[in-house]
């Protein structure tokens, strides 16, 4: 009888548990056509400061622009929409989801300071927010 070489097995289980976890992955976080309540992703953000402005970039690679909303209250900014799923073929083997999809929201938070939105614009996958500063008030932005 020949003799096993112990790396020869411990890469094929490594092998057999990396297909395993992505299987799991496949079967948990299935894209779904009904829209979900609760939010399931943040979207990832750039936050720039002047003197004069803040400058916000919300990534959102393949958002539509009427599926997302901008809500400014006295002490936070929300992003929030819907990136639907993109459609498979019939019959297609899906061999990796890394793009989330379905209901995102991000808020950010600022104390002590008066922002007022000057510009917007949804382009090339990023939401660039711009935010004139009050000169009257003075704080800091928390995300």
């Amino acid at each position: 009888m020949a003799a096993i070489d112990p790396r020869t097995l411990m890469w094929t289980r490594a092998c057999e548990l990396i297909d395993r976890a992505e299987r799991l992955h496949r079967q948990f976080f299935r894209p779904t056509a009904e829209p979900i309540r609760d939010a399931i992703w943040a979207p990832p953000v750039d936050i720039v400061e002047t003197e004069s402005d803040i400058l916000i970039t919300v990534a959102l690679p393949g958002v539509d622009e009427n599926a997302v909303t901008v809500s400014i209250d006295n002490d936070s900014i929300l992003v929030a929409g819907f990136r639907h799923a993109s459609a498979f073929p019939r019959g297609s083997l899906v061999h990796r989801l890394e793009i989330p999809y379905g209901r995102f929201e991000r808020q950010l938070s600022f104390t002590g300071r008066r922002l007022r939105l000057s510009e917007s614009e949804l382009a090339c996958g990023c939401l660039s927010l711009k935010f004139s500063k009050q000169p009257s008030m003075e704080g800091r932005l928390h995300v």
